[in-house]
């Protein structure tokens, strides 16, 4: 059953729990609706890369960044195919695609529009991050079939506009409200490690755990520190706090999948071990995630065998998505 009036006692006194105890609980929550030695795999690409307007304290593609990162045009449909089935053969059941869009116009719609449904074809489930919607722009893509978009709370309403000033909070809400009255599945979550407090990662899932519907699918990041970027001197968050709260996103998101995301280059199977103990049931797959590194394929595939978990197929992920 979801609860939707979690509060801020309530969810800090999980983070608040002896570290054993909260595993337990965030495991025994998982075996109830998921097999717990089965991941999901996506495959990230970014369509459009770099002169972002947007000033995300985080992101390489920032336009106010002091990067060296080179801004690309839309890739070619021929080349999102190509990556589309490179990333099937791989074991990914869901290919992702993202643009260093504020927000997509009508035009960018279209082109991506015809990448959904080239990669549909491929038998894949597709997600899209493209910045803000609007309503009439929400509902074309669900026309398209669209099976996921992704637009992340990123923090806290209060921690907020430490990161990011050239859009709001609420901005972000509104744009996943449009994408929820559309009826199209919500990937949601955030990124930790950016200077915030424990307060502020309560709040954050505070937030995704109150929303009307709670997110099909949750990715919980790792700041990655790039050079020159705002956020590059950040200090590092304890890895420790990293799993608890993948565990307290568990407990109080039982039905959602919970993403192993961004951050995982810089931690050790050990750390990520423990996060799939935690109730994290996700990861992407391939050597990027938009602009950043992530762990090669070989690299995943042993760990999951060291660990006895198996890669979950669309039809399997279908029937528990589906079972509330």
């Amino acid at each position: 059953m979801q609860r939707h009036d979690w509060s801020m006692e309530e969810i800090g006194d999980l983070f608040g729990l002896p570290f054993n105890d909260l595993l337990f609980q965030a495991q025994t929550i998982h075996r109830r609706h998921f097999d717990a030695n089965q991941v999901q795999v996506s495959t990230l690409l970014s369509i459009k890369t770099g002169a972002c307007p947007e000033d995300c304290g985080y992101c390489s593609q920032s336009a106010s960044s002091n990067t060296t990162l080179e801004r690309e045009k839309l890739l070619p449909l021929v080349e999102v195919i190509s990556a589309a089935v490179a990333a099937k053969q791989n074991g990914s059941t869901r290919f992702c695609m993202g643009a260093a869009w504020r927000n997509p116009t009508d035009k960018n719609l279209d082109r991506v529009i015809e990448m959904i449904g080239a990669v549909q074809d491929l038998g894949m489930e597709t997600c899209v991050t493209l910045g803000m919607l609007t309503q009439p722009q929400a509902q074309r893509l669900k026309q398209s079939g669209l099976d996921y978009y992704n637009h992340n709370l990123d923090t806290s309403p209060e921690f907020y506009g430490n990161v990011i000033t050239t859009r709001t909070f609420q901005d972000r809400l509104d744009t996943l409200a449009h994408v929820r009255d559309a009826g199209i599945n919500v990937c949601s979550g955030g990124i930790l490690g950016m200077g915030e407090q424990r307060r502020d990662r309560v709040r954050l899932l505070q937030e995704l755990v109150n929303q009307p519907q709670h997110p099909e699918s949750v990715p919980i990041n790792m700041l990655v520190k790039v050079e020159g970027t705002p956020l590059e001197n950040t200090d590092v968050l304890d890895p420790l706090e990293f799993v608890r709260t993948i565990a307290v996103a568990r407990i109080l998101m039982p039905e959602s999948y919970v993403r192993l995301s961004a951050g995982r280059t810089e931690m050790s199977d050990e750390t990520q071990a423990l996060c799939f103990l935690a109730g994290a049931n996700s990861i992407f797959y391939g050597e990027r995630l938009l602009t950043t590194d992530n762990p090669e394929e070989s690299r995943d595939q042993q760990l999951f065998q060291r660990l006895g978990l198996n890669m979950e197929q669309i039809e399997a992920q279908k029937k528990v998505c589906c079972h509330g």
